[in-house]
Parts: C-alpha cells; structure tokens; sequence
C-alpha cells in the first residue's frame, strides 16, 4: 500500500506564504508525477500545480507567478511554496501521486489526507 502524508497547512493572513510538503511512502518502483489539487467548500476539486519526476511542471492560471511546486526524487516528497496568499486561496489541498509498483506495470494514483490552508485577516 502506498500512503502520501501531508504537512504545511494553516492559517495565515493575505499576501502570506505557506509551504506544503508531501511524502509517499511503501510499495513504490517508480513514480511518474505527483501535485497538488484544493477543493473549497461547496466547489469541485481542481488542480493547483503538478509535477513529473522530469521536473515538468504546470500551473492552474490563478496561481502563477505565486505558487511554486518541486520535487526532491531521493525522498519522494514533493513541496508547493506559496507566496501572496489571496482569500480565494482557502481550500483543503490534496497531494496526489502516480507511480508503478514494477516495471512497465500500470500507473496508479494515491491521494493524500488534505491539510486545510486558511487565508484570512
């Protein structure tokens, strides 16, 4: 079973920065990407940012310029800095990952718990 554990959440005031990081850990050959998704209340889940293990990365539009994802292979953690926090920012984010268990085998995707970030004054 793979598990991806999240860190970095809270509350912070606009124009405030927060860091999340997200481990995945257990049955894992190979990881192809992993991300970020928020989901705020009574809204649907979207993407926020995503990055490959080829460190190719993409932004939803509101975040650009703010948000910045990485990735450190070794550990299979990736990190989602966010600076300017806007109110609209407020959501539970949801790292995810898709990774092999063997070679040339299927790619799976795993979710995280969510951790609840809260932009406001």
């Amino acid at each position: 079973q793979v598990q991806l554990v999240e860190s970095g959440g809270g509350l912070v005031q606009p124009g405030g920065s927060l860091r999340l990081s997200c481990v995945a850990s257990g049955r894992i050959f190979s990881i192809n990407a992993m991300g970020w998704y928020r989901q705020a209340p009574g809204k649907e889940r979207e993407l926020v940012a995503g990055i490959t293990w080829g460190a190719t990365t993409t932004y939803r539009d509101s975040v650009k310029g703010r948000f910045t994802i990485s990735r450190d292979n070794a550990k299979n953690t990736v990190y989602l800095q966010m600076n300017s926090l806007k109110p609209e920012d407020t959501a539970v984010y949801y790292c995810y990952a898709d990774y092999r268990v063997r070679v040339n085998g299927n790619v799976y995707r795993n979710w995280g718990q969510g951790t609840q970030v809260t932009v406001s004054s």
